[in-house]
């Protein structure tokens, strides 16, 4: 029986050439695997077309946007994930759950192989052969524009010379990812960090310096999934597209960062990321009304620590499970409004309404109606600075000792 291989395929040149590439080098009958996370791309059937044509055995497609927003996003949401403080995560959240396709497109072909279309330099090879050694430790991975010389000159040369459908002559400057959580652009002129990037970079947001009028909308969560917006229900899904729509035509969500991937390089990335950070900002303010103190700083450390774990490719090792664990337990309260105008590239928080809110108004105000005790201030300040007290107190009798024992000395 011939052996088999699934190849992550994105309908583009690379993983079309691939198609043949992988074929020709090994014998094995190749199987396509593509998947709809919101990419805004080409249709699926069209790129299932694509894929036979240029090969393939098989071609199988699937529509993932819906289980994406529940089971990636929502996670990354309510972990306010940020990578380096900046990043939503784009590209890592949805290269998990391509993982999990091409294993189990494995499993039901036996195929003894899977491919990727990954370059050395990137994350993504580490996402994928990682999270491929923890779903399905068997399966030989092969990446050929990695390990086998597949250089863009020679996957146009391959593609002209095998006459397949695809347009070999188009040419972008930028290498870019996308899905319904966010885009990725890097290479070209962006190498040079000291180069700004120009207006035709961006896709999802108009340009910020734009005038135009603000847009105001109210977001509402229950228990840390956003739930309507402006009143209206929505899954988490359409909360994303919706934010992408609205904050993107602010100028809400760009990012121009260098960052530190995990092969040990530096990368000028562009994000643009509208409805991803507008939702963030409107959780992170909610989780600040409801969240006591000690929680909320705890958290913060989680988030962090979950943020890499997933920008590293371990979506799949234990830790992350039970960072989710942690995180998901402290949703129970988070459920209110948030109101954000949404202008000139900022997602702004104007208003908070919880019934699970912790603020205060009596505790809070400086006006008639302060029911906050203000004598007892003195006394939490005399026990909580007491510590410190009795430090500097043994710190300066000890100075006073040694500087007698030295005057002794010298005499």
């Amino acid at each position: 029986m011939t052996e088999r291989i699934v190849l992550a395929y994105s309908g583009g040149l690379d993983t079309s050439v691939a198609i043949g590439w992988l074929a020709e080098e090994t014998g094995a009958d190749v199987i396509a695997v593509a998947a709809d996370v919101g990419q805004d791309g080409e249709d699926l059937e069209v790129i299932r077309r694509r894929a036979l044509d240029c090969g393939a055995v098989e071609a199988v497609v699937a529509d993932l946007r819906d289980e994406f927003a529940d089971r990636f996003l929502l996670p990354a949401l309510q972990a306010n994930a940020l990578y380096m403080d900046r990043y939503p995560l784009v590209s890592a959240l949805s290269r998990p759950l391509i993982v999990e396709r091409l294993a189990a497109a494995a499993h039901e072909y036996g195929a003894t192989m899977v491919a990727h279309g990954c370059t050395g330099k990137g994350n993504d090879q580490v996402r994928f052969e990682v999270g491929l050694a923890a779903l399905a430790p068997g399966l030989r991975v092969l990446a050929p524009v990695r390990d086998s010389g597949m250089t863009r000159d020679k996957a146009i040369a391959f593609a002209e010379g095998k006459g397949l459908p695809i347009d070999v002559t188009r040419s972008s400057p930028y290498s870019i990812d996308q899905n319904v959580w966010g885009r990725a652009v890097e290479t070209g002129f962006l190498e040079d960090v000291w180069n700004s990037p120009v207006e035709d970079v961006y896709s999802y947001t108009a340009d910020p310096a734009t005038p135009r009028d603000p847009d105001e909308v109210i977001i509402t969560f229950e228990a840390g999934v956003p739930a309507a917006i402006d009143g209206r229900s929505v899954t988490v899904l359409q909360a994303v597209e919706e934010l992408n729509t609205r904050a993107g035509a602010q100028g809400v969500g760009r990012l121009d960062m260098v960052e530190d991937r995990l092969v040990g390089i530096k990368s000028r990335e562009v994000y643009e990321a509208p409805g991803a950070l507008a939702l963030i900002t409107a959780h992170q303010e909610l989780e600040a009304v409801t969240t006591d103190r000690e929680l909320s700083r705890y958290k913060r450390g989680v988030e962090q620590r979950w943020g890499e774990l997933v920008y590293d490719g371990l979506w799949f090792s234990p830790l992350r499970e039970a960072l989710d664990a942690f995180i998901g337990s402290t949703q129970r309260t988070v459920s209110g409004d948030i109101r954000l105008t949404l202008h000139g590239g900022r997602a702004v928080v104007t208003g908070r309404r919880s019934a699970a809110s912790l603020y205060d108004f009596g505790l809070a105000t400086y006006d008639t109606g302060d029911t906050f005790d203000q004598s007892a201030a003195r006394g939490f300040i005399e026990l909580y600075g007491l510590p410190y007290r009795l430090a500097a107190e043994r710190d300066r009798r000890l100075a006073a000792e040694r500087d007698a024992g030295m005057a002794d000395s010298d005499g």
